[in-house]
């Protein structure tokens, strides 16, 4: 009778162990998501061609207890324009830069952006793109603010389209395209 007992109390203790390393994994999960990492998938062609539309992206969060977004960085935040939607720009400039937009070209504090991630030329000037924001050039981007582009500049709602974006409202520093695997890579 006792070896049975055995048995039944190791099944239990397998079973505890199992349950408890499952907590274990879903608590660390959910601490990871919430203060270190997010997942995006991109569901436009905004960025294109740095992040094709439907890629997976990871964003780390860690930075921005530490420091704002600087340009050049590729960042997610919530949309200005829809609640509870996030979006894909990139940093163009940080509070205090002007940005102009001049001949097809990106001007920030008086230097023409060198933008090798941008495609093609745009379809039509960057300053008749404007959109309801009420933005006029050169526009100086207020403290605790960024301002951001897509990098496919024809196709893209961004701070033209909405002006400057809080750095309150950055949620994470977009730093890795993971899915499909074929796009797999750093940004």
């Amino acid at each position: 009778m006792r070896a049975e007992d055995d048995t039944t109390s190791e099944r239990g203790g397998g079973v505890l162990w199992f349950l408890g390393t499952l907590a274990l994994a879903v608590a660390v999960g959910v601490v990871l998501r919430l203060f270190v990492i997010g997942v995006y998938c991109v569901p436009s062609g905004s960025m294109l061609e740095t992040i094709q539309i439907g890629d997976l992206v990871l964003g780390e969060k860690v930075s921005l207890a530490l420091r704002d977004p600087e340009p050049g960085e590729i960042v997610t935040f919530d949309s200005p324009l829809v609640e509870g939607e996030t979006l894909v720009k990139r940093v163009i400039a940080v509070g205090g830069q002007t940005v102009d937009l001049v001949d097809g070209s990106v001007v920030v504090d008086g230097v023409t952006l060198d933008e090798p991630y941008v495609g093609d030329e745009p379809t039509q000037s960057l300053s008749d793109l404007s959109g309801s924001a009420g933005i006029t050039y050169p526009y100086v981007v207020p403290d605790d603010c960024i301002w951001v582009m897509g990098d496919n500049r024809t196709n893209s709602k961004d701070s033209r389209y909405f002006g400057p974006v809080s750095v309150d409202d950055v949620t994470s520093i977009a730093v890795l395209i993971y899915w499909p695997l074929s796009d797999f890579g750093l940004i």
